[in-house]
């Protein structure tokens, strides 16, 4: 997948291509379907497919309040889950407020015409774009029909009851519901982070766990999870606490990771976690005893939760 980042760097080759467009955090279930269904037409037409979205994230520039925007995916990882899609180009537009300014007119016609010829614009059951949000379904498939594209409007994906959406994914990952999370995903939500010094007190249990400092400002809620944690290659059953540690009365909030059958040294490590389902809230307990007694249960519990996703991977909630 060719990956372009400035409307100046657009090819030639992609004159002609079948476009969808949108922000697409998380790269979810819904998303996926709309690049099938791009691939499967673009296809029997001989065009390129096309995938047009915005860095930064726009409302991470527009919001007005001074409340935190958490994304799912790093651009990164956006990229390299749209490419394992199978199409054939990312367009990467510089979102700033000169760029919101644009009117929805100026926006189908100086960048989807006269920059991309394109053929065919698929998009989301409720997309709305340019200044003020006033472009839309209508308003697209007039001017298609004065240009010369047509637009088809997908209708949306679903998924444990309800539409499948990028804010829904991030209030069950808030809420410590990654089940659901990576269920309406189509994969288990996912936190990169280093290895840094702790307290060791995991040790003191028999428990030896690897503080992580998460790269992801979007983190699940306080408790206790099974997940797997990949390193160099391997992807190893693990249990996972993310909290204040009330037992000990700490002021900070720690990641930390304790991987079943493993021994070894992880300071420095980048480490991938891999959320699969929550096993309980944070808790106090009444000392370091009954706290490794716990630990252990999760452990089980832990291994059992694993070993039944190993085997069925896509069941959802």
């Amino acid at each position: 997948m060719e990956v372009i980042r400035s409307l100046e760097e657009i090819p030639r080759e992609l004159e002609g291509a079948f476009v969808t467009i949108g922000n697409f955090d998380g790269v979810h279930r819904g998303h996926r379907a709309i690049f099938r269904h791009l691939i499967e037409e673009a296809g029997p037409a001989g065009a390129p497919v096309l995938v047009i979205t915005f860095e930064p994230h726009p409302k991470s520039v527009l919001r007005t309040d001074r409340r935190p925007f958490y994304l799912i995916t790093t651009p990164e990882e956006k990229i390299r889950e749209i490419a394992s899609t199978g199409v054939d180009a990312l367009l990467m537009i510089p979102f700033n407020l000169d760029f919101a300014s644009l009117s929805a007119e100026a926006f189908v016609r100086d960048i989807l015409w006269e920059r991309l010829r394109i053929r065919k614009l698929f998009i989301g059951h409720d997309y709305r774009f340019g200044r003020g949000k006033e472009g839309n379904e209508a308003f697209l498939v007039r001017w298609g029909k004065t240009l010369g594209f047509s637009v088809e409007a997908l209708g949306a994906v679903s998924g444990s009851g309800d539409v499948i959406s990028s804010t829904r994914i991030r209030n069950a990952i808030f809420d410590g519901d990654v089940r659901t999370a990576r269920h309406l995903l189509g994969r288990p939500y996912n936190v990169e982070g280093r290895v840094v010094h702790g307290h060791r007190r995991g040790t003191g249990l028999g428990f030896p766990t690897a503080n992580v400092r998460p790269e992801k400002e979007l983190l699940p809620a306080r408790g206790v999870y099974a997940a797997f944690t990949k390193m160099d290659g391997r992807s190893m059953k693990s249990v996972l606490n993310i909290g204040y540690n009330p037992t000990f009365g700490d002021a900070e909030l720690s990641v930390e990771v304790f991987i079943l059958d493993f021994r070894g040294d992880l300071y420095g490590e980048t480490l991938e976690i891999l959320f699969i389902d929550r096993l309980r809230p944070e808790m106090k307990f009444s000392g370091p005893e009954a706290l490794a007694t716990q630990i252990r249960a999760d452990v089980a519990k832990s291994e059992s939760i694993l070993a039944d996703w190993l085997e069925n991977p896509d069941e959802g909630p």
